[in-house]
């Protein structure tokens, strides 16, 4: 699958939004479909952060391991599930705009399984949509 590239300006802080993508407790409240968390990991916030994410997604809950494998403050922070035979790698940046921030997610889904190597650019469009929204949610809850 070829990346998805989501790119949201938000009214706030460079640092409100990095701790709201950043730090899984705040994600959590900003994005409802995440009914969810639990950490696998001492740390809470960081490289090595380990946790479970649970979250509805078309009615049904689903539940996947995550992993943050990079983390800058208030720069980046790269988040990876390996889950159904993809490992799906996320890079959230951040950067300042102006009076804004300006909120980029690039994401790609690299199946190494033969059945997941065949869904997943069908499923494409409905990732980014699931994304979108999560951009979304995350915008909305740092303007508050």
């Amino acid at each position: 699958m070829s990346k998805i590239r989501i790119t949201r300006t938000i009214n706030a802080s460079v640092e409100t939004v990095f701790q709201t993508i950043a730090d899984i407790r705040n994600f959590s409240k900003a994005v409802p479909e995440i009914v969810d968390i639990e950490f696998l990991s001492a740390s809470r916030s960081g490289v090595g952060t380990r946790f479970k994410e649970t979250r509805k997604m078309n009615g049904k809950e689903a539940v996947e391991e995550l992993e943050v494998t990079e983390y800058v403050e208030n720069d980046h922070i790269r988040i990876v599930a390996d889950s159904h035979g993809t490992v799906w790698d996320s890079l959230f940046t951040v950067k300042k705009s102006g009076d804004h921030t300006e909120l980029t997610l690039v994401m790609e889904a690299k199946a190494y399984k033969f059945l997941p190597k065949l869904m997943t650019p069908i499923m494409r469009y409905f990732i980014k949509k699931a994304i979108a929204k999560d951009m979304a949610a995350v915008k909305d809850y740092c303007e508050k």
